[in-house]
């Protein structure tokens, strides 16, 4: 058993010995001279800082983190992926601290207790000389958390006595007793969330253990070329990508930033994942008997689904309504939709039949992709995970429950509705579609969703549901439920 590091807790941030301090009647040392971090650890500092401190994201805050310090080329690349990695490892990275400290991440300082993160991420994930990630880390300390190098040096060196197999096995449950508890520090992921990834995958272990794993893969940038500007097959030409799996608009980008393709700029293709690109297009490809030139995007926010739906809007002689909740997002989703047939509305989706431009029974499809915890998409957002926390749910449910009731009232007879949602969790999908057209009153049909999504397609389910997973399909995890309005 290690023995635990002491120091280094809050209100220990004293200059003594061995901590860059410096005696009476000495010089200066090297320890007195201002320690340098190279650009690409720090700029990942102020991404991990940023999304701890300020409930930021890092994959908005990073790029700008990057070009304010003008990080580039290989040292982005690694930024990019200290960043990330620390953020989905964070469970089990913090548990290793926890150890070797002799104290819970919580009574760390926190600049202290993110740089020790960042520095145990390079140590046990990376292929960075174990001297190097210790030496790096505690200049980092010395400049943001000056009191704590000591304690820092002693919990970083002791976390390299042993590779990260080594310390999970050490620290996690067995799993013969507490299966659960064992997926979720071996996989850095809460114990709520693989309960509900295990519910939501019929209670297979195996699978579960298997989607973990892929939840913690970087995955890949996947560009839509939007139907009518630009066809896949010449997309993937262009910017030297491949054409998507399932998807006829998706695109998958080898690397480099998305923003800098004249495709992107010139409103060509947007970035989305190919998972919201099916469900998106399944709603528009369900057989309507009747007229189908009125549609709504009643959470359009912020505008992939839109964009992709006004495209396709174009082509078949419809116009799409994009209703937007938030200024701010309602303000992209019409940068999103510009010179397609589509009227962005900022208000609430719920207001259906209290304003004249949100009708009852005025549309022929109705697609409510519906506010939810992002579960299905922990790959993109690391620190979701982290962040979200089982007494979200009912506020969310009870929310998505009443747009989708509105989307109910403002679907015709004989019209569609798409619930989406980019979680798998059952409380959200089935549970969520279930309540809300019970209370609804009004009479629905299920279509069965599997013949609207590309054939060939694997692992769809029994319908008439689907739930697209990361492990079986490298979507995120969208669900997809598509109802008829039958009164």
């Amino acid at each position: 058993m290690s023995a635990p590091v002491r120091g280094g807790g809050r209100g220990e941030g004293g200059r003594g010995r061995g901590e860059g301090g410096r005696g009476p009647g000495r010089g200066p040392s090297n320890r007195d001279r201002r320690p340098t971090v190279d650009p690409a650890r720090f700029a990942a500092y102020e991404a991990i800082a940023a999304v701890h401190r300020d409930d930021a994201y890092a994959n908005l805050v990073l790029p700008h983190i990057l070009t304010d310090r003008d990080v580039r080329g290989r040292d982005a690349a690694f930024a990019t992926e200290l960043t990330y990695g620390t953020l989905r490892s964070l469970g089990t990275l913090d548990a290793i601290i926890a150890h070797t400290a002799g104290r819970e991440v919580d009574r760390i300082d926190p600049p202290a207790r993110d740089a020790l993160r960042l520095g145990a991420y390079q140590i046990l994930n990376m292929r960075v000389p174990a001297h190097a990630a210790v030496s790096s880390t505690v200049d980092l300390v010395r400049i943001v958390a000056p009191g704590a190098t000591g304690f820092a040096n002693a919990v970083l060196r002791e976390i390299t006595t042993r590779d990260l197999d080594a310390w999970v096995e050490e620290l996690a449950p067995a799993y013969e007793t507490d299966p659960i508890g064992n997926l979720a520090l071996t996989n850095s992921h809460p114990q709520w969330i693989v309960r509900a990834f295990q519910e939501a995958l019929g209670g297979s272990l195996e699978e579960t253990s298997r989607l973990l794993i892929e939840d913690n893969q970087a995955p890949s940038v996947v560009l839509c070329a939007r139907p009518g500007r630009v066809d896949a097959v010449d997309l993937a030409e262009e910017v030297g990508g491949s054409p998507g799996a399932f998807s006829p608009y998706a695109v998958y980008l080898p690397g480099g930033a998305p923003g800098d393709l004249a495709a992107i700029r010139h409103g060509r293709a947007h970035v989305q994942d190919e998972g919201s690109q099916l469900v998106a297009a399944a709603l528009v490809d369900a057989p309507i008997e009747g007229d189908d030139t009125r549609w709504l995007d009643l959470c359009a926010g912020p505008g992939g689904k839109a964009g992709l739906l006004g495209a396709l809007a174009a082509q078949r002689g419809a116009h799409l309504t994009a209703v937007e909740v938030t200024e701010h997002r309602a303000g992209l989703v019409s940068k999103a939709v510009a010179g397609y047939p589509v009227t962005v509305l900022h208000t609430d989706g719920r207001n259906v039949g209290r304003e004249t431009d949100l009708p009852e029974q005025g549309f022929d499809r109705v697609l409510v992709d519906a506010p939810c915890t992002g579960l299905g998409a922990l790959r993109r957002r690391p620190e979701a995970r982290w962040r979200r926390q089982p007494s979200d749910l009912p506020p969310l449910t009870k929310l998505q429950r009443e747009l989708l009731t509105a989307a109910l009232r403002a679907v015709r007879p004989g019209g569609l509705v798409g619930y989406v949602t980019c979680s798998p969790h059952t409380v959200e999908t089935h549970v969520s579609v279930t309540e809300g057209t019970r209370r609804a009153d009004i009479e629905v049909d299920f279509v069965d969703a599997r013949p609207l999504l590309p054939a060939g397609m694997p692992g769809l389910g029994t319908g008439p549901t689907v739930q697209l997973w990361p492990h079986r399909h490298g979507t995120d995890a969208m669900f997809l439920a598509v109802l008829r309005r039958t009164s």
